[in-house]
C-alpha cells in the first residue's frame, strides 16, 4: 500500500508538468486547424463567387435563347407583308384588266379590216373539230381585209355560234394567213 500511495503521489506531482506540455501541443494543433479552416473558408468564398458568376451567365444565355432572334418576324412584320401582298395583288389584277383591254382593242383594230396590218395566227393548240358535210352549212365569200376572227365575230353578232377551229375543220387546207378576197369558205351551222 505504501507503494501505491507513493505511485499516486508521484503521479500527482508529475501531472502539472505533463499537462502544460500537452496543452501547448494541443494549442498548436488547434491553431493549425484554425488556419486551415480559415483557408478553406476563403476558398469557399471564392468558389461561391465563381458559382454566382456562372449562374448569372447561364441566366443571361437562357434569356437570349428565349428572345426572338433576327430570324423571326413579329406579328406586326407579318401584317405589313400581308398588306404589301394585297397591294401587289390589286396591282396585278389592274394590270391584267388593262392588258386584256389593250388586247381587245388590238384585236378590234386587226379585225376591223385595216388591211395593211398582220393577221393574227390561229393557235395550234386549239381543239380540233370535225365537219360533217351532211349537216346544214352556209357559204361565205371573203371580202377584202377580212380575217377568220372578223368572220366569226360577224356571224356571232347574227346569233350564229361558230369558232375559228370549226371553220378550219369545214375547210380542209384553208390557211388563215393566206385568206384572199373572193374565196368562198364553208361556215358550219350553229352548234356543230
Amino acid at each position: 500500500m505504501k507503494r501505491i500511495s507513493f505511485f499516486v503521489m508521484t503521479a500527482l506531482l508529475a501531472m502539472p508538468m505533463i499537462s502544460p506540455a500537452q496543452d501547448a501541443a494541443t494549442e498548436e494543433r488547434f491553431n493549425k486547424l484554425s488556419a486551415q479552416i480559415d483557408v478553406l473558408m476563403e476558398a469557399k468564398e471564392v468558389q461561391n463567387k465563381k458559382i454566382d458568376a456562372l449562374e448569372k451567365q447561364v441566366s443571361d444565355l437562357q434569356g437570349q435563347l428565349n428572345k426572338p432572334q433576327g430570324n423571326y418576324a413579329s406579328a406586326e412584320d407579318l401584317k405589313q407583308v400581308a398588306d404589301a401582298v394585297k397591294e401587289v395583288d390589286k396591282k396585278r389584277v389592274a394590270d391584267n384588266e388593262r392588258v386584256l383591254n389593250e388586247l381587245e382593242k388590238l384585236g378590234k383594230t386587226l379585225s376591223s379590216g385595216s388591211g395593211g396590218g398582220r393577221r393574227p395566227a390561229v393557235s395550234m393548240d386549239t381543239p380540233k373539230t370535225t365537219f360533217d358535210p351532211a349537216t346544214p352549212h352556209m357559204e361565205h365569200k371573203v371580202q377584202s381585209g377580212e380575217t377568220l376572227d372578223a368572220i366569226v365575230k360577224a356571224y356571232r353578232e347574227k346569233g350564229i355560234k361558230i369558232t375559228v377551229p370549226q371553220i378550219l375543220a369545214a375547210n380542209p387546207g384553208l390557211k388563215p394567213e393566206t385568206l384572199k378576197p373572193g374565196k368562198t369558205i364553208i361556215i358550219p351551222a350553229s352548234g356543230q
